[in-house]
């Protein structure tokens, strides 16, 4: 006699599954995770990990304190957000401060293609932080959030280098109070 499942059976031995599939993803991106972070000696001196809450390794901030260009003598703090799906999603990124750059707005998101469509699960924590201090180095003005840095940026890099500076030491620029992130 064949024995076949009842339709029944069938579902609770695929919601069963799901769930050993899950635990298994977040058992593998905690582990991602965790070999990310041991990865992170690399990193260079301009660049600070802080990870407050041991117990939530998916939570930490990252302060990036370029030493050349036009953000030069700044101190500029992000909180990473990890998702559950790491590494099949990229991280959250979000600038803590209120700063005049062409790829962050002024709620603190970031542009930077590698957090969006050319995300892939080979990247690593290192490689955004990588990414977010080359923005420092070289703001993109072909793909930003803050279209008008980014036009004032192609069109005169001197009158930018002086915006950012007011700014980068807490001034106001069309009516936007922007935080003192000068070291």
């Amino acid at each position: 006699m064949l024995n076949i499942p009842s339709l029944q059976q069938k579902t609770a031995s695929d919601t069963n599954a799901l769930s050993d599939n899950d635990r298994n993803k977040k058992t593998m991106g905690r582990l991602r995770i965790m070999r990310d972070f041991a990865d992170l000696n690399a990193l260079p001196s301009t660049c600070e990990v802080i990870q407050p809450d041991l117990s939530n390794i998916s939570q930490f901030t990252i302060i990036i304190s370029p030493d050349a260009g036009f953000y030069k003598n700044g101190r500029f703090i992000f909180s990473i957000d990890i998702p559950s799906d790491y590494p099949n999603q990229p991280p959250k990124v979000k600038c803590t401060q209120t700063i005049y750059h062409p790829n962050i707005n002024l709620e603190g998101n970031v542009c930077l293609n590698i957090l969006r469509d050319d995300w892939r699960p080979m990247l690593t924590i290192e490689t955004v932080i990588l990414g977010l201090i080359f923005l420092f180095l070289e703001p993109n003005a072909d793909d930003p959030l803050n279209h008008d840095a980014a036009a004032i940026l192609k069109q005169d890099r001197n009158i930018f280098k002086t915006y950012v500076d007011k700014t980068m030491a807490g001034g106001t620029f069309n009516n936007i109070q922007y935080n003192n992130v000068l070291i």
